[in-house]
């Protein structure tokens, strides 16, 4: 018996000296996380916030420190492009947000045939954005788009008219393109968040004679709040830095009607190759997300504490 006990004693004490400390382990755990960042995020950033600081281009660098941030600070043209991209991005979220809190409870109904209206609300956030644009400039084309060719053919208008060759229309026809793609995404979350709402309040209300629209007011918009706040966010930070959508459709034209900061941004360091006052453009973008963001947890913390979420 003791010349058995003594080789199990010691394998065991061997196999306690070969577990790694718990400090050990967890950093093994998290070091490829974190270099993965430090690869694709961080050294990227530090690289774009050092070039900001230069006049670099296809010749080589030359260091100018804050001529190119006091360049955009006093230039007009990107003041109007600031204000363009945010009514672009509070426009179209605004429509996503209501189409989709629309559209999620129409899902959310009991109606015949919902699990397949669920699944062909899929299509415009699934397919690609390039393939989902071009059937876009199919559309908005003068000579023969539909929604030109339906409009002479009611008398709305007397000849084909070309959505995309006019700043005002072009602006608009590209917000509601990017509506088209974002609408989904938002009305699955709002969904999912709908069903997740206890039927025993639906249930007290209806007992106690609460119409359809007051328990969607008191209940299904309360209890859904902290979702619809961080649907807000999420769809703010994709639409401000909406690029493809823009670009395929008019490439920020014309005359500048649909050029959002990342698409100056693209234009000014890979168009025009002035990589040091591209990299201030995205510096200036990464502190005006930053702000809206702390903005925005400041807010959510708020909702978060009127509806009892943790």
């Amino acid at each position: 018996m003791t010349d058995l006990a003594q080789p199990i004693g010691r394998s065991q004490e061997a196999s306690r000296r070969k577990v790694l400390p718990e400090s050990v382990f967890a950093w093994l755990l998290v070091g490829p996380a974190m270099l993965f960042i430090a690869i694709i995020v961080a050294w990227p950033l530090a690289e774009t916030i050092r070039l900001s600081f230069f006049e670099a281009g296809l010749g080589g660098e030359e260091y100018v420190g804050l001529a190119n941030y006091e360049d955009l600070l006093d230039s007009r043209k990107f003041h109007q492009t600031i204000v363009r991209t945010f009514y672009w991005m509070f426009l179209s979220v605004a429509l996503k947000l209501v189409l989709g809190l629309i559209g999620a409870t129409l899902l959310n109904a009991a109606v015949p045939g919902r699990g397949l209206f669920r699944v062909l609300v899929m299509p415009p956030w699934v397919i690609p954005i390039a393939i989902g644009m071009i059937g876009w400039l199919w559309l908005y084309n003068g000579y023969f788009g539909v929604l030109s060719g339906t409009a002479q053919a009611i008398g709305l208008i007397d000849g084909p008219f070309e959505f995309l060759a006019y700043k005002r229309s072009a602006f608009y026809s590209a917000v509601v393109a990017d509506v088209w793609v974002g609408t989904p995404m938002v009305t699955l979350f709002f969904l999912a968040a709908m069903q997740g709402v206890s039927r025993d309040l639906y249930e007290a209300a209806w007992v106690d004679g609460a119409g359809r629209w007051y328990r969607f007011r008191r209940i299904t918009i309360p209890q859904i709040m902290p979702v619809i706040v961080s649907m807000s966010l999420l769809s703010a930070i994709f639409t401000f830095n909406s690029f493809e959508i823009i670009w395929i459709l008019t490439e920020g034209g014309p005359r500048s009607a649909t050029t959002t900061l990342i698409v100056d941004t693209y234009k000014t360091a890979i168009g025009n190759y002035k990589f040091g006052e591209g990299s201030a453009r995205a510096v200036i973008i990464v502190l005006l997300l930053g702000t809206f963001s702390l903005a925005y947890l400041f807010f959510l913390n708020k909702v978060n504490k009127k509806y009892g979420v943790k």
